[in-house]
């Protein structure tokens, strides 16, 4: 944030959809919060009727519908966000984006954001698909620091990471760790 008056604790962007779905945002906070709580209403129905966790890829669609409508219905906006969702499927982590449109696309790393451009071209250099998670963190934290104005820190940048034992957040002290390792 622009002011050092902000708590930057305080402000979280990724959210937990399921213990497997996590999703992060770039835009406005009240709509990312509007479309988080309807994406867990609709992993929760999806679990009563089929007993099962749902995909990610369900939920991009269900989401990117509900996002489209809003572009088209009289009286209401269209939601002010793009967002990433993140989940384990068909044995992979999964990463979507979906646009304010309620357009969806699947990547294999990409970025939103201010500066979604100049983290693109950085991510292009950077990933293969050999990447361990280990290396896929220190890409993201470098590809964030690409852009980033001000000194970042565990208490400013949040990183998620979604795998076979589902998808979390990690810890202050984890980042600081990693970015301890970076700046070294």
């Amino acid at each position: 944030m622009p002011t050092a008056l902000i708590d930057e604790s305080s402000l979280q962007k990724i959210s937990l959809i399921t213990p497997k779905i996590g999703m992060v945002y770039s835009g406005m906070g009240p709509d990312a919060r509007v479309l988080s709580r309807k994406s867990r209403k609709l992993a929760a129905q999806y679990w009563r009727v089929y007993k099962e966790q749902v995909p990610p890829s369900q939920i991009v669609k269900d989401i990117a519908g509900v996002m489209q409508e809003f572009t088209q219905s009289g009286g209401v906006r269209p939601f002010g966000v793009s967002l990433l969702v993140a989940g384990y499927e068909d044995g992979e982590p999964k990463l979507y984006q979906v646009d304010p449109s309620g357009s969806y696309f699947a990547w294999k790393a990409t970025a939103i954001g201010k500066n979604f451009i100049s983290a693109k071209t950085f991510l292009e250099k950077r990933y293969n698909d050999e990447m361990e998670i280990e290396d896929a963190i220190h890409t993201a934290i470098l590809t964030l620091k690409e852009s980033f104005e001000g000194q970042m820190t565990e208490n400013n940048i949040e990183l998620g990471v979604a795998d076979a034992n589902g998808f979390r957040s990690l810890s202050p002290a984890e980042i600081k760790d990693y970015l301890a390792t970076i700046s070294t």
